[in-house]
């Protein structure tokens, strides 16, 4: 080793034993890294089990928001934790689409059977959960050989230029990275709330028709049957059955983005099984590993063959690891019941929302399916109150909890705490939570 490795060595050991502080690593993040890629808190993780997380200076946090829905099954689970160091006894990457492997084949089968209806589905895999939405797309494309596709404002399905274009959401996710694939039209999603009705929907796209794209040249209508950035708004089970009722009309594909919904985060394992009515097209991801990237399509048999052989995939799709680790989360799920403990959850949390009412006069929605729930705050002439919302979440995390806002104005609250969070602990957060909103 020459002198100047063995300094470089030196260095860096004395670097790493000096206690690291959230500022100190802030300060390095704003020099080394672009500011487009915002963060939530600048607190800087150190180790997580469960509903719990601790940062570099030791500080305990309750965890409120699982990584964006991403950790239903919690922070290291260890049934997850075993079955990834398993994989990594045998391999960690092959590309699929190069050696496969069985364990891919067989969570697709798992999925076919799981998701909503008993027709013929096929699945395919990939890294993200805007890689997803943008392979169903262009399946899609595919089975129809049509171009248009209809979407929501306040939809949110991803970053990437197909995503962008089809997020309903312009502040901070298209701003100046236009212009946006076109053939993408968006219609105003239902929000009670704000006087926006199911009709309203409706005849937007009717407007569409007649203004803009004729139904034979759209080849599919994608959303979310609960808006995740959007706000948490509950799509009401009548604009289903009429979109679905459009689509069978027009030949026109159903794509559920069931992204941030899936895997017993609503009180079972699928929103769209809230409805009576079928996608043709779902997408999945974030929870469906339990914190390892990987994201899913599922679909009708005859509409997931419509791409030819190599027109998807991806080298990370369907990594070894993520597959084992979405092989353990779907037991998880089953064995620990978590579909019904999500309700549980979810019927406990808007009961202390509801509660609240009195003692918070901003309060002015409390919504949710299961433990997918949101609590939005308004203003005394009913405007939105992002103010108070931000004041709320700066003063949960320095009590020790984390929340997540949302909503196009900023002006909601979401909870996405781990589905196995321990009742203490959820206690314990529902405590600071009424502080932080009472203060």
């Amino acid at each position: 080793m020459n002198t100047t490795t063995q300094t470089e060595s030196a260095r860096l050991q004395a670097a790493a034993s000096k206690a690291l502080t959230n500022a100190e690593i802030d300060a390095r993040r704003v020099a080394a890294t672009p500011r487009g890629v915002g963060i939530g808190f600048n607190i800087y993780a150190e180790r997580a089990l469960n509903s719990e997380l601790w940062d570099v200076e030791g500080k305990r946090y309750i965890d409120f928001g699982s990584g964006i829905a991403v950790l239903n099954t919690g922070h290291r689970h260890p049934r997850i934790v075993e079955a990834i160091r398993t994989q990594l006894d045998h391999f960690t990457h092959t590309a699929y689409q190069v050696v496969p492997y069985e364990s891919v084949v067989r969570l697709a089968e798992r999925l076919n059977k799981l998701t909503p209806g008993t027709h013929a589905k096929k699945t395919a895999f990939f890294t993200t959960g805007v890689e997803a939405v943008e392979n169903a797309i262009k399946i899609a494309r595919a089975h129809t050989r049509r171009p248009g596709v209809i979407a929501l404002t306040g939809a949110f399905h991803g970053r990437t230029y197909m995503g962008m274009a089809l997020t309903g959401k312009v502040a901070p996710y298209k701003i100046g990275f236009g212009p946006f694939p076109g053939s993408i039209f968006h219609v105003p999603a239902p929000m009670a709330l704000h006087g926006v009705s199911v009709d309203d929907t409706l005849k937007a796209i009717q407007n569409l028709f007649k203004s803009d794209i004729e139904p034979t040249q759209v080849a599919a209508i994608i959303l979310e049957p609960i808006q995740g950035e959007g706000g948490f708004y509950v799509m009401p089970a009548e604009l289903m059955r009429a979109l679905r009722g459009i689509c069978d009309q027009h030949g026109i594909v159903l794509i559920c983005d069931e992204i941030q919904t899936g895997f017993a985060r609503t009180g079972k394992m699928f929103a769209m099984q809230h409805h009576d009515v079928l996608p043709d097209i779902m997408t999945m991801a974030k929870s469906l590993a339990g914190g390892v990237p990987l994201s899913a399509v599922c679909g009708r048999a005859e509409i997931m063959d419509a791409p030819a052989p190599g027109g998807l995939g991806g080298t990370y799709a369907a990594n070894a690891l993520a597959i084992a680790s979405a092989h353990a989360v779907l037991d998880v799920i089953e064995d620990e019941q978590l579909c019904a403990r999500a309700a549980v959850l979810g019927d406990k949390l808007k009961a202390h929302l509801n509660a609240l009412r009195a003692k918070v006069p901003g309060i002015a929605d409390v919504r949710g399916l299961g433990a997918m729930v949101a609590v939005e705050f308004a203003k005394a002439d009913g405007t939105p109150d992002p103010e108070f919302t931000k004041t709320i979440v700066t003063r949960a995390q320095a009590a020790g909890l984390l929340l997540l806002t949302c909503g196009v104005y900023g002006n909601v609250v979401r909870f996405l705490f781990p589905l196995t969070i321990q009742d203490a602990v959820l206690d314990e957060g529902l405590a600071i939570l009424t502080t932080a909103m009472t203060a």
